[in-house]
Order: structure tokens, then C-alpha cells, then sequence
């Protein structure tokens, strides 16, 4: 076993492990999610009645609901429950909220009052709280108890319904990369090569513990994790340390993905914060060294869960292209729900791996979408490389994503994914998808100047948010169409990102470190 985490006072870490029952399936029983295990169900069947025999039996009296608010951070409201009656009463009505604080500019002060219903499969125990406490998603609903129009979850399931309506009941999954630096005291001794820190071990990677335990802790909560790793990034200065990692999280439903990512960025700032560390999301920390990204991965499934990438072979599918030529159309207007603070534009610059440059192509690290290794290799690379292995004719072609590589972690999480599912959608609306698809595909390494004559076609990303507002400005009506985005939402959107006003800003970070590091510091917890 290894060392106990340790908060920055030297005491050990206090994670609240409730009590366990005895369960009737396997697969409950090897779940994380402490809940899940207990009532022996998938989430999704958890009915209110399973959710007030779990609280009651472990007696736990605090309760929390979280719900995400226009800034794309999670907000919390504390309940302590001393009667069965109330918690009854709590899990079924919801709380009033005050929605002109939650979404300012969008809601106004003289009606304002929002109601918080909790979603029963959203149910997870606070890892943090020093009493047992169960903690729920919220759904946002309006004085007449119907969904809030404008809130960032009830845009994201809107694109989805719509998605499933254009393209004949297809479901569209996602997950993401959350890609954060950890900065922390210097130390002596095994220093990582700078830049170099791509799946480095300790001793030389000094945060794997702080990464590991934050991954059990998300999916305890219900986040499903797919690994974590070290990413490029690294690099030290006097007197502090930068360790930049990666978590990634497995293909889900649209919705729950922007769950997942909730999850992650919370309990990455909680842990951090808890152990004496700084964690950061911040698009860009200094001119040379790599930024970080948020990517999103797609995935297109019929209603037995097939994969509509790609084919029995494992080539990609007419499906696949006809999404990827709706984000080549709407990348550019993206960028404003990925990319949302000045600092999101000094990492989109050319010779980097982020993009710059609206185009795709295959397991290309260079382009804007890419459809990474996909398993289509038609070998059991088990069995060769574990020659005690029978060759199996399984295939794992049904993995098979294809990855948004522009959007950060100043992203509002749902706005994002609905704006990437209505991109996909739209691929199947327009009538020239695959030409599209063809004629934004590129196979070389769009950064060296000798393919500059290959690209020059294509269309650039915008350089700042003012940019970015103007490119949404120009697409609204794709993202209004079929009532997915409100207006009032995208007008919110456009004047966010005019108020910066950093159209020179890049060149003026870029000329200036001071200027930069001031910049930084100021959105460094996006």
C-alpha cells in the first residue's frame, strides 16, 4: 500500500467511505460508486424510494445539490435532513434558487426565482464533507415547473433529441480529455526533462499520486474514468514546479459526458486545494510551453449500441464523414463555447499540437478533428503478444472515436457538447457533407511551411474572443434551429466574449511576459 494523501497541514486526507451491503450482481458489486453498490441497481433505474432507503439506513443527515450556472462552474446548496419527511419532501420539489445571480444578463432581478430538482441517478457520496453526505445533479425548472429553457443542461439534452430526430434515432456520445497543470513547491533531485513529461513515472512525474487518487475519487462519484497519465508539459521556475497531466474519461451519452466532465474539474480543484496544490485549467501559462486543451471525443451508436464510424472492416463510415463535415462548417463558431477567455487564443497559434487551421484527417495530431487508432488492424494482437492466448475473432472496432481538438477548459461543458452535437447534426442537414468532408481532409503535417500551398484553402480558427463572437454571430440561426440554443443564451455568449476586447492581445502577451503572467493569474482558474 502506498503513503497516505496528505493535506498541506501534514494531517491524512479525510474521504468518507460509507458502510457496504451485500449485493446481488457482479457488476454492482465492483462498481465504485459506493450508492450504486448498495442499492444493486444501474443509476439510471434509482427511483426516489431506493434514494430514501439509502439515507436512512446509513444515516446520513446532509444532503447537496449541485447544478451548473452560466459561468460553466458547479454551484452547491447544503441541506441537513432531520426528518424523513423532509427528505421526502426535499427530493421531490426541488429548492428555490435565485436565477438572476445563476444567469445574469439572462434572467432579470424582478422574476428571477428558479426551482432545483434533483436527477435520483445522479446520486454520489461527497468525497469531501467530513459527514456522510449524498450530493445530486440538479435539473433547472421554471415558476410554471417546466425545464428552464436557457440552462446549459436543457440546451445539451435539446441537441440531443435533435440529433436523434435528423439522423432517425442515432444517439450521440462524447467524452473528454481533461488535460491541467499542478503546480507545486520545487524539489530537489529526478528532475523531468522539460517538455518531455508525455506518460513519465515517478520519481521523475511527481503528481501520480495526486492524479490517481483524484481518479478513484470521480469515479466514486460516478465519473467513468478511461486512465490518466502525464502529459507533455512540464517545466520549473526558482522556485515552483509545473506538472501537466491528462485524465480521460470513457464515451458516454452527451448528457452524462458534460456530467463527467463537471465532476472532474470540481474534484481536481477540491483535491488540489486540500493537499497544498495549485490546479489549473488554464488555456495557456507561458509563451513555449504546451498549454492545455479540453478534446472531445464523438462517438455515433444505433440503438443496440453499434458504432456508426466505422463499418464491419473498421473504415470509416458515410455517417462519420457527414459528422465531420458539419464540425468543419460550425469549427470556427465553436470556439466560442470551448474557448471562452482571452487566454483560450494564446494557445490556438500556429507549430503547436493545438489547431489552428479548420481541416481533419487520420491519427494526425496537427489537424483541427482527428480520427485517432481505432483497433481495425484485423490481427488478436493478444494472442500475439501472449502466445498462450486461442486467437479470437473479436474485433474492437466499436471504440472508434473521432476528436474536437480546439476547445479548453474555459469551456462551459454543456454549451460545448451541444455545440458540437448540433455541429454533427448539421453535417446530415447540408446537402454537400461529403465534399465538404473531402475537401477538409488533409494527410500531411499542416504546420510545416513546405505543405503551406496544400492548406491554403482551408479556413483559420479565430484569433480572439471578439473574433469568436463575431463567427457565432454569423451562425446563430444553425444553433437556434430546432429550438436548441435560445437566443437570449447566444446574445449572453457574444457579449461575454466582446468584453474582452483583446483583439491585439495575442501579439501583446506573445511581446511581454509580465503582461502575459498578469494575464494568466487573472484566468488561471477558468
Amino acid at each position: 500500500m502506498g503513503s497516505p494523501l496528505l493535506t498541506e497541514q501534514g494531517e491524512p486526507l479525510n474521504v468518507y467511505h460509507p458502510k457496504q451491503t451485500t449485493l446481488h450482481s457482479t457488476t454492482m458489486e465492483y462498481n465504485l460508486n459506493p450508492i450504486v453498490r448498495a442499492i444493486g441497481k444501474n443509476p439510471q433505474d434509482f427511483t426516489k424510494a431506493d434514494i430514501i432507503k439509502f439515507i436512512t439506513e446509513n444515516d446520513i443527515h446532509q444532503l447537496n445539490f449541485r447544478y451548473t450556472a452560466a459561468d460553466g462552474r458547479l454551484k452547491e446548496l447544503n441541506f441537513i435532513i432531520q426528518d424523513v419527511n423532509y427528505l421526502d419532501e426535499v427530493l421531490s420539489s426541488g429548492e428555490r434558487v435565485d436565477g438572476s445571480s445563476l444567469f445574469p444578463g439572462v434572467m432579470e432581478a424582478g422574476s428571477s426565482d428558479l426551482y432545483v430538482v434533483p436527477q435520483f441517478s445522479s446520486a454520489f457520496m461527497d468525497p469531501f464533507a467530513d459527514q456522510p453526505t449524498i450530493s445530486f445533479f440538479c435539473a433547472y425548472m421554471d415558476k410554471d415547473g417546466q425545464p428552464l429553457s436557457s440552462a446549459p443542461d436543457q440546451i445539451l439534452r435539446r441537441a440531443a433529441q435533435a440529433f436523434r430526430e435528423v439522423t432517425g434515432g442515432l444517439e450521440f456520445h462524447a467524452m473528454g480529455e481533461l488535460e491541467y497543470y499542478v503546480i507545486s513547491e520545487k524539489e530537489e533531485g529526478y528532475e523531468a526533462v522539460d517538455q518531455r513529461g508525455y506518460h513519465e513515472m515517478a520519481p521523475f512525474s511527481k503528481q501520480i499520486a495526486f492524479r490517481t487518487e483524484a481518479m478513484r475519487l470521480i469515479a466514486e462519484c460516478g465519473g467513468q474514468i478511461k486512465y490518466g497519465h502525464g502529459e507533455v508539459g512540464n517545466f520549473s521556475t526558482e522556485d515552483l514546479n509545473y506538472e501537466q497531466n491528462e485524465i480521460e474519461f470513457l464515451p458516454v451519452p452527451v448528457e452524462q459526458a458534460a456530467q463527467h466532465l463537471q465532476l472532474g474539474k470540481w474534484i481536481l480543484f477540491e483535491l488540489g486545494w486540500r493537499m497544498g496544490l495549485k490546479v489549473t485549467f488554464a488555456p495557456k501559462i507561458i509563451v513555449g510551453k504546451a498549454g492545455s486543451g479540453m478534446h472531445i471525443h464523438t462517438k455515433i451508436v444505433d440503438k443496440n449500441g453499434i458504432n456508426q464510424y466505422v463499418d464491419a472492416q473498421g473504415n470509416l463510415t458515410d455517417t462519420a464523414r457527414k459528422a465531420v463535415a458539419g464540425m468543419m462548417s460550425l469549427a470556427a463558431s465553436l470556439t466560442a463555447f470551448g474557448n471562452t477567455n482571452p487566454t483560450s487564443y494564446l494557445r490556438l497559434v500556429p507549430h503547436q499540437e493545438a489547431p489552428t487551421t479548420v481541416c481533419w484527417g487520420d491519427r494526425n495530431r496537427s489537424a483541427l478533428v482527428r480520427v485517432p487508432l481505432g483497433w481495425s488492424a484485423k490481427v488478436d494482437m493478444c494472442s500475439l503478444v501472449n502466445p498462450l492466448e486461442k486467437p479470437s475473432e473479436k474485433r474492437y472496432t466499436n471504440k472508434q472515436t473521432i476528436e474536437f481538438r480546439a476547445s479548453d477548459g474555459s469551456a462551459n461543458n454543456y454549451l460545448l457538447l451541444a455545440g458540437i452535437c448540433t455541429a454533427a447534426r448539421h453535417g446530415f442537414e447540408i446537402d454537400n457533407a461529403l465534399d465538404l468532408a473531402d475537401k477538409t481532409y488533409v494527410s500531411v503535417n499542416i504546420h510545416k511551411d513546405e505543405f503551406a500551398s496544400a492548406v491554403g484553402h482551408l479556413d483559420s480558427l479565430p484569433a480572439s474572443c471578439v473574433a469568436s463572437a463575431e463567427r457565432l454571430r454569423q451562425h446563430r440561426a444553425i444553433y437556434e434551429a430546432r429550438g436548441v440554443f435560445d437566443p437570449a443564451t447566444i446574445d449572453g455568449i457574444i457579449r461575454h466574449l466582446e468584453f474582452f476586447q483583446d483583439g491585439d492581445l495575442r501579439d501583446k502577451a506573445q511581446a511581454d511576459p509580465q503582461f502575459l503572467k498578469e494575464l494568466v493569474e487573472r484566468y488561471l482558474y477558468c
